[in-house]
């Protein structure tokens, strides 16, 4: 892990996680862009509808929970550290059980999902071991682990999570540098084997959404892992 501080380039107002995502919970789905996880998903070779039970990690809205839907999987269950963005994913009606807890400890039965995802919620923890560990422990024999997240090249370049607390008033989310290799090393050590690692670049859609974004064009916005149990 490296210290985000060391590249932080927009000095913004930082909150905790718990904080920060509860504040942001009302216009987060207005601000996120599924060009940073959902086009990733959609490039991965998993045969979703197949999936069987699924575990939806740090799901905040329940934007990936409605992906999933869309994509045939019938049983979702979901747990997020913030019971504001839980609200909302309650309200999409696609899971069968919501849980607030912390994704590194979730307190659910070993061995219990086919599949588990996990969005954009890695630069949060300040360690990756008890994440994988805990996926791990969840995940039946021959299951997976389906990681999406900010890319660390993009943390690196000095922007952090962050969102309009209020119009006009930029506030971070506290964030964590894991290159690629914190990422094997937790995973590994954890049992997991890699299956797949796909990345998404700035390009020709994000600058449509985004216009200032121009100057990272090519470059790595955002990163999926799959990982499959024994």
């Amino acid at each position: 892990m490296v210290d985000f501080a060391r590249f932080d380039a927009r000095h913004y107002p930082t909150l905790g996680v718990r904080e920060g995502y509860a504040a942001w919970a009302p216009t987060y789905e207005d601000t996120v862009v599924d060009l940073m996880d959902l086009r990733l998903l959609e490039r991965l070779q998993i045969q979703w509808r197949a999936a069987g039970r699924v575990l939806d990690l740090a799901c905040g809205t329940g934007r990936i929970g409605a992906w999933l839907r869309a994509k045939g999987v019938q049983r979702i269950d979901g747990v997020d550290l913030t019971p504001q963005m839980l609200a909302q994913a309650r309200d999409k009606g696609v899971y069968e059980g919501l849980t607030v807890g912390d994704i590194t400890d979730t307190g659910i039965p070993s061995d219990r999902y086919n599949l588990i995802t996990q969005s954009l919620a890695d630069e949060h923890l300040n360690d990756l071991g008890p994440l994988y560990a805990e996926a791990f422990r969840l995940a039946r024999p021959g299951g997976g682990f389906v990681l999406v997240g900010y890319h660390p090249w993009f943390l690196m370049s000095g922007i952090p999570t962050h969102f309009d607390r209020a119009p006009g008033e930029p506030v971070a989310i506290e964030s964590h540098v894991h290159l690629f290799s914190d990422h094997v090393r937790a995973a590994l050590g954890a049992g997991w084997r890699l299956a797949t690692l796909e990345e998404g670049v700035i390009d020709d859609a994000w600058v449509a959404r985004k216009a200032k974004w121009d100057q990272y064009r090519d470059r790595p916005v955002s990163f999926a892992f799959v990982w499959l149990k024994p």
